[in-house]
């Protein structure tokens, strides 16, 4: 990132999983999730381990977190629950990724991976086997999922007047895959994945633009908070109306950001319409 120079004076991150792919349900409910329940012991309890992942992942304010932060929140609200007990089944957050998730800047494997060989820790070694397994199964299930409509107009559109990258917690190769395979990769002059860093820090190159001229294209609300934090314009993509978000962004968020006018009424009432989309608090909260 740090080579990173402005070839135009508009900047625009996008997001790729749930955002450009609809692969985010494929890639938790048929990857990460049935590697969690196995690689922590979770047979016993499936079912609410299931619930409690799709929650965290998919259908919270958390959707988008990266892969380690949520295990540990997965695991932390799975504790609370009263089925693991009832059934014998211990579930705990490990003191060790606990720490090394909050301590880390760069959570992915490379550093988890560095963590193992330097401390030898059981719990940061079974998160990664964890995680390599999720690739493993990634590469062997997702294939073929096409962007979603209007993608590929909009970013032709955008690449026109302004530097696209991509800024995701995905792993890098995963990503160029994914947006080779369908020949998005011509559009974009950088792909950043979690090796990068988190998506605030990838949002710094937001600094060598003016300001009101980088917008961050997301589905979660941890897109919008690194836009903000790095004075970036936020255009939403809200799960399960994406076609009907990226029509929007294509017949008028595109002129509005390059005429400098996106900001105000136009953000504001996407902002509102984007809080509503996704709960704070678990389904089973209210059992």
């Amino acid at each position: 990132m740090e080579a990173f120079t402005p070839q135009h004076d508009h900047l625009v991150a996008i997001d790729s999983d749930g955002c450009v792919f609809d692969t985010m349900e494929l890639k938790h409910k048929e990857c990460f999730i049935p590697e969690f329940i196995r690689h922590y012991r979770l047979q016993a309890v499936s079912r609410v381990a299931r619930q409690t992942a799709e929650f965290v992942n998919l259908y919270s304010k958390h959707r988008g977190i990266n892969r380690f932060g949520g295990l540990v929140l997965q695991l932390a609200l799975l504790a609370e629950r009263p089925e693991p007990a009832a059934r014998g089944v211990s579930v705990e957050v490990p003191a060790a990724l606990a720490a090394w998730v909050r301590d880390e800047k760069k959570l992915g494997e490379p550093a988890l991976a560095a963590a193992v060989e330097r401390t030898g820790d059981a719990a940061l070694r079974q998160a990664l086997e964890w995680s390599r397994a999720v690739n493993a199964s990634i590469a062997t299930t997702v294939a073929e999922v096409p962007p979603f409509r209007s993608v590929r107009e909009s970013l032709e559109r955008l690449s026109q007047h302004a530097d696209l990258i991509v800024c995701s917690a995905t792993p890098t190769a995963a990503l160029q895959a994914e947006w080779a395979e369908h020949g998005l990769d011509r559009y974009v002059r950088a792909i950043y994945g979690q090796e990068a860093g988190n998506k605030r820090e990838i949002l710094r190159i937001a600094a060598q633009y003016a300001p009101g001229r980088t917008l961050m294209i997301g589905d979660a609300p941890g897109d919008r908070q690194a836009a903000h934090a790095n004075g970036a314009l936020f255009y939403p993509i809200h799960p399960g109306r994406e076609d009907e978000s990226w029509g929007l962004l294509l017949a008028e968020g595109i002129d509005r950001f390059f005429a400098g006018r996106f900001a105000g009424d136009f953000a504001q009432a996407l902002d509102r319409a984007f809080d509503s989309a996704l709960p704070d608090t678990p389904p089973w909260s209210d059992d």
